[in-house]
């Protein structure tokens, strides 16, 4: 049976490479041959090497909505998180459908993480409770539905690292538990499979840390001990996937770098650089040498969240202080220059976390 009845395979298949992700929905519901196609790993490698592909920041942003208590004449501002996608090659920002269920909005400091076109939304706080949730939701770009996942292990586990390895499996480690202990233990989420893997123990407890996936291993970035409460630890230490072991503590992770305020924002590609901010600094590393790549802009100096995308660019989100709108950099490793986007009132709400896609 033909892609495209009277059109060349390759052309037929040319023409789907060439479409938007937001035409995929549509595309997968016309025929079972055409949802086959694009859920193909082929098919998505060819769209990234044939330059079709398009990239995603995908942010837990808050609306403002004014919110009347009951007795009370003033309207109080509650902020409710939503998703929100921002397309940093055109500017377009849109909202994904809601969660099913969570008419509060998103749970309160839960993680994103991108896995193929899917994204994975863990954990976090419900909204009207504050009750700790270990919740897993699944959105598919190529479906635009929502599904749930297998809950997270482990007892409830708050303030948590995440990262994927944007293919197949979700990572999470530390955090802290109910009684605010903070954890030393780490999970492993195949997306696939829908199931959950304890994995070893890291060498010390990390609540609030940072996490990404670099170079086949996933990082865990500072972070602090029960007894320190919020005394963050420079240091960091990886899972090495291949090995299934937790390598050596590396001191001074990012002091090295004259970092001296914590934690930062980091970010990086699969076999790319690693970029750090840190206030008013961008630090990039290669190999092992940190070295000051610029100064972050004055309005986005508290930042949220960073990307790092094709060919040395980067998209930096944040605000010029806590409660100040959120407004979106782009940086170009080619000639270090800001280039500010424009943001509409809808999308300059507090961003809390986000994941990067490449569909």
């Amino acid at each position: 049976m033909e892609l495209i009845p009277d059109l060349p395979e390759p052309i037929a298949r040319e023409c789907l490479l060439r479409s938007s992700y937001k035409q995929f929905p549509l595309i997968a519901s016309v025929s079972k041959l055409w949802r086959r196609e694009i859920t193909l790993p082929d098919f998505l490698r060819h769209r990234k090497a044939s330059g079709h592909s398009q990239e995603l920041v995908v942010l837990s942003q808050a609306r403002i909505k004014p919110v009347s208590e009951p007795g009370s004449a003033k309207n109080i501002p509650t902020p409710l998180y939503r998703i929100s996608v921002l397309e940093p090659e055109s500017g377009l920002w849109t909202e994904l459908p809601p969660v099913p269920g969570k008419s509060n909005g998103l749970p309160l400091f839960c993680r994103l993480a991108s896995v193929g076109t899917d994204l994975v939304v863990i954990g976090g706080l419900e909204p009207a409770t504050w009750r700790t949730s270990d919740e897993v939701f699944i959105f598919s770009f190529l479906t635009s539905t929502w599904r749930n996942g297998t809950s997270m292990p482990g007892g409830p586990r708050s303030f948590f690292a995440c990262a994927s390895d944007s293919e197949r499996s979700v990572f999470v480690a530390g955090g802290h538990d109910e009684d605010k202990n903070a954890l030393t233990s780490a999970l492993a989420y195949d997306v696939a499979e829908d199931s959950w893997a304890l994995l070893p123990d890291m060498g010390r407890e990390r609540d609030e840390c940072a996490a990404i996936f670099h170079a086949g291993k996933f990082h865990v970035i500072g972070g602090y001990a029960t007894v320190e409460q919020g005394q963050f630890s420079k240091t960091a230490e990886a899972f090495d996937v291949t090995t299934q072991r937790w390598e050596p503590e590396t001191k001074d992770f990012l002091s090295a770098a004259g970092m001296t305020t914590w934690p930062p924002v980091c970010a990086t590609r699969q076999n790319g650089d690693l970029y750090a901010c840190c206030r008013r600094d961008l630090m990039v590393m290669s190999g092992d040498t940190w070295r000051k790549a610029g100064d972050v802009p004055a309005d986005v100096c508290n930042v949220s969240y960073v990307a790092v995308r094709r060919c040395g660019k980067l998209v930096v989100i944040g605000s010029a202080r806590y409660g100040e709108p959120s407004v979106v950099y782009n940086w170009d490793k080619s000639d270090c220059r800001w280039e500010k986007q424009e943001t509409c009132e809808k999308y300059e709400g507090h961003v809390q976390a986000g994941c990067f896609l490449e569909i």
